[in-house]
């Protein structure tokens, strides 16, 4: 048993560490230096996935989505995706060209040389169009 102990305390350490390492997250998952968006209209259920160009993970709760001509979406997840801002990475498979809000993302965790690993599945809110404010 004396020779688990080490062991243990690092283990412990490194969970500890990659819990701070999340940045400025409160317990429920929402980051506190997100980027204020202006709503610039009517929110939309889908987009179509030909004019999507970058997404970008927020939080557990936030992906804003820019398309063609530099227009922003914010998502607002209608339930928290545990792991999602920390891993910020997510696939979706939709047999649509469009990405919609009853279509589900999975948070894709990026372990090394194991290669990258499912930690769970969540679904999309409405597209709102937003002016990001720095």
């Amino acid at each position: 048993m004396k020779r688990l102990t080490p062991f243990l305390i690092a283990g412990v350490a490194l969970a500890l560490g990659s819990c701070a390492a999340g940045g400025n997250t409160s317990n429920n998952g929402r980051r506190a230096d997100i980027p204020k968006a202006k709503v610039t209209g009517k929110a939309v259920t889908c987009l179509p996935i030909q004019t999507i160009r970058e997404s970008i993970v927020r939080d557990d709760w936030t992906i804003d989505f820019r398309t063609n001509g530099s227009q922003w979406y914010r998502n607002n997840l209608p339930n928290r995706c545990n792991g999602l801002g920390m891993e910020r990475a997510f696939s979706y498979t939709t047999s649509l060209t469009q990405l919609c809000n009853v279509d589900i993302i999975t948070v894709i965790a990026n372990n090394g040389g194991m290669g990258p690993i499912n930690r769970g599945a969540c679904g999309l809110g409405e597209f709102t169009p937003v002016e990001l404010t720095k």
